[in-house]
């Protein structure tokens, strides 16, 4: 199925990100050669986010509803885009120009059987960047920890979330990783392409940089683990994940 009109929605979650919001908000609607739909979602911040956000006009289409969480904020966002490919970057990364045409380019010619991720950069805040090489998802692989998932460079189409009815609202660390399982587990397949199309900012009060939701990183991994596979994890889980995770790194490091 190819669509040669394609509309491309973004949506932003961003709760008391003011320092970031107007980065990555000019970082998407910077972006040229795209028919863009651009959604924030702000559940109720108190640091003056609504108010930069509102100063866009109707460049951008706010959602100010209370939610349970970045999940469901992000669910609440897609409810109402209309696009036929549909992309989420948080309020404190962004994307990098041209990444929306090149995306947009990508889904026209190749059509819309699978879901997309390019490459990116970690971003430090001295400035200094690391580029991250997104590897092809699999369900062994993202199963086990031993998959690098560069969410803000991937893309989906519109069809595919709606069928599995969005994220998990009850994910409060790993919505992406458990939405790109169940990409996989209907039978859909990942695509990498070599083009670098946004930047994660790491930060030491980030939840990445800080660590404080890493015990409940782990209780949401072991769920989507029992609810694919309907069983708990076993020692010999835990040495092939370690096994898949040191042969992810030594492939990174030939290539």
């Amino acid at each position: 199925m190819k669509i040669y009109n394609m509309k491309i929605s973004i949506v932003t979650i961003s709760f008391n990100q003011a320092d970031f919001l107007k980065r990555c908000i000019e970082s998407v609607l910077s972006q040229e050669n795209v028919n863009l739909e651009y959604i924030v979602v702000d559940p109720g911040s108190s640091d003056g986010s609504r108010s930069i956000i509102e100063s866009y006009g109707q460049k951008i289409t706010s959602v100010f509803n209370p939610d349970d969480g970045p999940s469901d904020g992000l669910n609440n966002g897609f409810k109402i885009a209309t696009g036929d490919v549909f992309g989420f970057i948080n309020a404190d990364d962004f994307l990098l120009p041209g990444s929306l045409s090149i995306i947009s380019n990508h889904f026209r010619e190749s059509g819309l059987e699978h879901f997309t991720s390019g490459y990116g950069f970690t971003e430090w805040p001295t400035g200094k960047r690391k580029r991250v090489m997104p590897t092809c998802m699999t369900k062994t692989n993202l199963l086990y920890g031993a998959c690098t998932v560069f969410q803000q460079s991937t893309f989906f189409p519109a069809y595919m979330f709606r069928e599995i009815g969005g994220f998990n609202p009850h994910n409060k660390t790993c919505w992406d990783a458990e939405l790109f399982i169940d990409f996989i587990c209907r039978g859909y397949t990942h695509m990498t392409i070599n083009h670098t199309l946004a930047v994660f900012s790491l930060y030491p009060s980030s939840i990445s940089g800080s660590g404080r939701l890493n015990t409940q990183y782990k209780t949401d991994m072991n769920e989507i683990f029992y609810n694919v596979t309907r069983r708990e994890k076993n020692s010999a889980d835990i040495g092939l994940s370690y096994f898949l995770r040191c042969l992810k790194k030594i492939k990174q490091f030939i290539m």
